[in-house]
């Protein structure tokens, strides 16, 4: 067959363009080219304020110790993620170090809430979410997870940008999340219950935190037997007939009644023959293994011709008189504790195998199905903010702090970096916090900042916040025999409540001695464990303005930029690490950088030249420069340059690229044989 070129994509309108915020802190977008300067330019952050608590005296020492080095960042979530992996004193600490990106952007459901517009059209939703996507990978952790919620409004076309950007390779697991749990009679249509969460890692391989088991599988070990162990039944044969080499499909005979037992059909024992004989003889009879001519039924098993079928496979008989073998099983059956394989119906039916408690895993694998009762629901979400805020409407879509809890629990450990672009109330920094972990959240909307985000986290660090995840509540048994067998705390609470409701209904005569010793049996209790009970900090940020403005079609440089902040702003756009030194603000290898607000001539050029050691060149970026200024440096030193600014930033701009991977590169303005210091990169 001929070999077929490309791939699988999703095309839409200006996908080869990038999303613009038309107007600071507003989602009103415009496509704009992928060079344009207010795409291009990196913004500085500013801080604005320090939040930070003593950790309580009284905080239980198993918790995980909360974390400080927190950020919480108003401003475009395009200008954030371009600050903290460009910028060296953020790339640090974040580039490639991002262990868990939980993204909750817009849903673009065509309706308007409070706080913000979701009414974005599909490709500039694509766009955005492309954009954010591909700003987001340098930052990923080699073993990180992005988690992407939607509706099913994008969730079918999201998939496929997903695939393209983080490749169809790393897809995980789509999880469903049951927000509500009772239908809304106001559509026409179908009522809608669940939320998507798609997840991808950064590369393939990866593996997941387990959760804790569940109380409810270990309420179903029982011991009907006396086993001093609890199990549950669970079959000794195993998937796979087909497959199998046969001489795991053989006959065990029933000392019980003689009958002759085999597998499922489709099925084979989960052991070799000499393995189900030392199981089968633990009920204190012999076995022999003897060929007894069954091909027929093993291959019937196997769904194979008979004249397919192995010969010779042995079966297990018993080794002596039946009726001897009969009294023997039967008074071991009386005894109780019975073997691990034994036979069912009291004796008379076919084999099982018992699978002990203390012998399963203590925790499981997350599974993608998530049912309100365990990670709560939209109206529980909104229960949380009202309580927080009981003054303001909440968020028309907020998350409950325990759907959010499983994501990182699944994806992070203590002190992973969690990363959310689209804040809103807040709820994935209050919980990452609660949770040990390291958070950094921004939010475009300076309004939803002022009054959700930054209280809340402020409550959160001060231990202000007693909603969500910062207790949790088990119902647990108060009777010194415990509950009955295979019997949760929960549907013992159940049982007690719907007893109670019966016993007071006027046509019902229970007997009192017998309801008293039902609720006796069934009687539980709720206790109520602290999670979180303050500490830690953050540091707010700000997304700062831009470098540049437009004067009667002029691009020239912002009033602001000016001096010291000119110096800051520059090492931002040029990726060099701030550290003034004299007249010097930074450099990269062999070549120092100087940034000056003002005028450049041949007498600057002297001076500076004097402050270099012989294997130095310099670049020097300037707004004014004299025609002669760049002549005289090009003859003092040959590897060194002058630019003027803003000219020579716009350009630089302009020859940005997208490589392949998605990722955004500049053509850096140094020179090449400037050599390389590895102690200022990111």
């Amino acid at each position: 067959m001929p070999k077929h070129q490309g791939r699988l994509e999703l095309t839409w309108t200006n996908k080869d363009k990038t999303l613009l915020s038309s107007g600071d802190g507003k989602y009103d977008y415009t496509f704009v080219d992928p060079s344009d300067r207010r795409v291009a330019e990196v913004r500085l952050l500013h801080e604005t304020e320090r939040v930070e608590a003593e950790t309580p005296a009284e905080r239980p020492a198993d918790l995980p110790e909360p974390t400080t080095d927190n950020l919480l960042i108003t401003g475009d979530a395009m200008h954030v993620l371009d600050a903290l992996a460009k910028i060296p004193e953020y790339a640090d600490q974040y580039l490639g170090k991002v262990k868990l990106v939980y993204i909750d952007p817009p849903f673009n459901t065509e309706k308007t809430f409070t706080h913000y517009e979701d009414n974005i059209e599909h490709s500039i939703w694509l766009t955005m979410l492309r954009d954010r996507l591909r700003q987001l990978k340098p930052l990923l952790a080699p073993d990180a997870s992005v988690w992407v919620h939607l509706d099913d409004a994008e969730v079918h076309r999201c998939r496929v940008v997903l695939d393209e950007e983080l490749g169809a390779e790393n897809f995980v697991a789509t999880a469903i999340w049951q927000k509500a749990y009772s239908p809304r009679n106001d559509v026409k249509g179908l009522s809608t219950d669940q939320d998507y969460i798609l997840i991808y890692s950064r590369r393939p391989g990866w593996v997941s935190n387990r959760l804790d088991r569940l109380s409810s599988r270990d309420a179903l070990y029982t011991s009907p037997d006396g086993d001093l162990r609890a199990w549950v039944s669970g079959d000794p044969a195993a998937p796979g007939a087909r497959s199998n080499d046969e001489t795991s499909i053989f006959a065990i005979q029933s000392p019980f009644t003689g009958a002759l037992l085999y597998p499922a059909r489709g099925r084979h024992w989960g052991q070799g023959a000499n393995s189900m004989q030392a199981l089968v003889e633990e009920w204190g009879v012999p076995y022999r293994q003897e060929d007894v001519g069954d091909a027929d039924r093993r291959a019937a098993i196997r769904d194979i011709p008979p004249e397919k079928a192995r010969r010779g496979i042995k079966a297990l008989l018993v080794d002596m008189p039946l009726d001897e073998a009969e009294q023997i099983v039967r008074a071991r059956h009386a005894q109780g504790s019975w073997p691990r394989l034994y036979f069912t119906k009291g004796g008379d039916g076919g084999l099982k195998r018992k699978r002990y408690l203390d012998e399963i895993a203590t925790d499981r694998a997350p599974q993608t199905l998530w049912l309100h009762e365990d990670v709560g629901h939209s109206r529980s979400a909104k229960a949380e903010i009202k309580a927080l805020f009981p003054h303001l409407s909440p968020f028309a879509t907020p998350k409950p702090e325990r759907l959010i809890q499983r994501v990182i629990q699944i994806a992070t450990k203590p002190g992973d970096i969690v990363l959310d672009c689209f804040a809103g109330s807040g709820t994935t920094a209050a919980v990452a916090h609660k949770m040990g972990r390291r958070w950094i959240t921004s939010e475009l909307l300076p309004e939803n900042a002022d009054r959700f985000t930054k209280p809340r986290l402020s409550k959160v660090v001060r231990g202000e916040d007693s909603g969500g995840v910062t207790s949790t509540k088990e119902r647990v048994a108060t009777g010194d025999n415990g509950l009955p067998d295979g019997m949760t705390a929960d549907e013992a609470h159940k049982f007690n409540t719907a007893l109670n409701k019966a016993a007071k209904a006027d046509d019902v005569d229970l007997d009192k001695t017998a309801l008293k010793a039902l609720r006796d049996a069934t009687r539980t209790r709720e206790v109520t464990t602290v999670n979180w009970h303050g500490g830690g900090g953050f540091t707010h940020l700000v997304v700062g303005p831009s470098l540049f403005e437009e004067v009667e079609g002029m691009v020239v440089l912002a009033d602001w930029a000016t001096n010291g902040a000119l110096t800051q702003a520059m090492c931002a756009q040029l990726g060099v690490r701030h550290r003034p030194d004299g007249i010097f603000a930074g450099r990269h290898g062999r070549t120092r950088l100087v940034v000056i607000d003002g005028m450049v001539g041949p007498g600057t050029i002297d001076t500076v030249v004097d402050q270099l050691t012989d294997s130095e060149n310099v670049e020097i970026w300037a707004t004014q420069v004299d025609t002669d200024a760049a002549e005289r440096l090009t003859d003092l030193r040959p590897k060194s340059r002058l630019q003027r600014i803003p000219d020579a930033v716009l350009d630089s701009y302009r020859r940005k690229k997208v490589n392949r991977a998605g990722f955004r590169s500049y053509a850096f303005p140094w020179p090449a044989s400037a050599g390389r210091d590895d102690s200022w990169a990111a």
